[in-house]
Formats: structure tokens, C-alpha cells, sequence
């Protein structure tokens, strides 16, 4: 691989893995302790993530319990998880707070699919956005005559086929997300 190829191949790689991280937050009916990643709660003046003032485990398929390391935290959890974008409603027995995932409607499902969809396409244009700006420069270093015109068409067609992999790739993460979400 040309050396002049490898950073636009890093940012499509952080694309993709942005991806990745997207879908991890789209629930599917199940219980996924990812989907609380993002959350953070104040402790001591701190915004902590939620792994790291309370235990989270997944004691049945539809079902995320919390158990803070500290009591005096559920209130302050239970807010930010309504204040979420998650559309749950934390229970508490005072202990733990139990998130319980209803079963998703038909609606819902091809709702989600809609935005699993919308996401690759979004990804799928970064992606050519970087193929636009590693096209640009190579073309610059042609016209400057640092590269050989042989050089950047070689260049270019490497970049090409580098961008084909990556959409084929968020294709196959879309569809994959897609499958999981239309399976009841």
C-alpha cells in the first residue's frame, strides 16, 4: 500500500468503528448494557460514566440491572436515564434500578431500521468524503510534479478500492443491525 493512502484509510477505519459504536446504542428489544455508554452521572461534582459508580449486568434477555457502588446515586441515575434519548423507565427497590426492554412493535422495528439505514448512508458519504479529499491531494502532488501522472492514477485506483471495501463493509453492518432488529 502506498504510504500516501494510509492516513485516508485511518479516517475511513474511524468511520466505520463510529458506526459500530452508533448501532451498539440502537436497542433491538434486548437488553445490551452498551446502550448506557454515553450516559454519565454527577458524582462528587464529576461527570462519571455509568460504569463506573455502579455494577451493570443483564440478569435476563429484556432486563439491565444497576447497582450503584453507592445508594445516595440511584436518584441521580434514574434522572439521567429519563433524561436519555433511551425511551425507558428506570424501577429502583431502593437498591438497584432495573431497566426492563418492552417487546418492540412492528412499527417501531422499521422505524429503526429506517435510522439504521439513514446512519450507513451518512457513514457510506464520510467515507467518500475522505475518498474526495485523498483525491484532491494526490492530484495537487501531480500537478506539482512530484508524482508521475502513471503514479496517480495507480494512487487513485488504490484509493478507489479501498473506499468499494469500506462501503461494502457498512452495507454489510447495516444489513446485519437490519436482520437483528426484524427478528423477533
Amino acid at each position: 500500500m502506498n504510504e500516501k493512502v494510509k492516513p485516508y484509510e485511518e479516517k475511513m477505519k474511524k468511520t466505520i468503528a463510529t458506526l459500530v459504536e452508533e448501532y451498539a446504542s440502537i436497542r433491538a428489544g434486548r437488553a445490551n448494557p452498551h446502550l448506557l455508554d454515553k450516559l454519565k452521572v454527577d458524582y462528587y461534582g464529576q461527570p462519571s460514566p455509568l460504569q463506573a459508580v455502579a455494577n451493570i449486568s443483564v440478569p435476563e434477555a429484556r432486563v439491565i440491572q444497576i447497582q450503584p457502588w453507592e445508594s445516595s446515586l440511584i436518584k441521580d441515575i434514574e434522572k439521567v436515564i429519563l433524561a436519555s434519548d433511551l425511551g425507558l423507565t428506570p424501577g429502583n427497590d431502593g437498591k438497584v434500578i432495573r431497566l426492563v426492554f418492552p417487546e418492540l412493535t412492528e412499527d417501531r422495528r422499521k422505524e429503526l431500521v429506517k435510522d439504521i439505514k439513514k446512519k450507513a448512508e451518512n457513514a457510506k458519504i464520510a467515507v467518500r468524503n475522505v475518498r474526495r479529499d485523498a483525491n484532491d491531494a494526490i492530484k495537487k502532488l501531480g500537478k506539482s510534479n512530484e508524482l508521475s501522472e502513471d503514479s496517480v492514477a495507480e494512487i487513485e485506483e488504490e484509493i478507489q478500492k479501498i473506499t468499494d471495501k469500506f462501503v461494502t463493509e457498512i452495507d454489510k453492518l447495516a444489513d446485519e443491525k437490519a436482520k437483528e432488529i426484524l427478528t423477533v
